[in-house]
């Protein structure tokens, strides 16, 4: 009968263990964006979280009038883009940084494409078969990745809301997952 009970108190703890995992933390999805409870300054910034939280976890995802944008803290300074990678809606946000031929870039999980911080810039790498001894070198594809204007202000971070005017190939998958209130969707 012990037995029993040890075996029973050993698949309850797995169980509590195994939800506790689960449920662990995830990115954040703050509730400021996505509870529809939008904190928004007069000139129109959008606000997304405290400066030193961000610092702390490096990048974090927040819904901008129901646009998943993902702000990133990177050597001293803040980027915000659309979290959804203009090839096929890879989430960036789970990409990593790396420095290529002098510019942040994130890389996106699924392909590999390679997207400039600070512009949103698609990157690749080609050569110039007319050269005699040809040479990978990094080209631009142009801008390709949705960028967003970050503000920050008495210790908080600000997003400007999307200039709609002007149409990026990111846009295709930022309005396919917009309002899906999953910022967590993985492929």
């Amino acid at each position: 009968m012990l037995d029993l009970i040890i075996l029973s108190l050993h698949f309850l703890i797995c169980f509590l263990v195994a939800v506790v995992i689960w449920r662990g933390p995830k990115d954040v999805d703050l509730c400021s964006s996505s509870t529809g409870t939008i904190e928004m300054k007069p000139d129109g910034l959008i606000l997304i979280g405290k400066e030193d939280d961000i610092k702390r976890s490096q990048r974090i995802t927040a819904k901008v009038n129901g646009r998943e944008v993902v702000v990133f803290y990177h050597e001293g300074k803040f980027h915000a883009m659309d979290s959804r990678c203009y090839h096929e809606g890879g989430p960036l946000r789970l990409g990593e940084i790396e420095d290529i031929n002098g510019q942040a870039c994130i890389i996106c999980p699924w392909h590999k494409y390679k997207i400039t911080l600070e512009t949103g810039e698609g990157l690749y790498e080609g050569i110039n078969p007319l050269e005699p001894s040809p040479t990978p070198q990094w080209q631009s594809k142009g801008v390709k990745q949705r960028i967003h204007k970050v503000t920050i202000d008495n210790g908080n971070v600000y997003v400007s809301p999307p200039d709609l005017s002007v149409s990026f190939d990111s846009d295709y998958f930022a309005d396919k997952y917009k309002n899906s209130g999953d910022l967590a969707m993985e492929k």
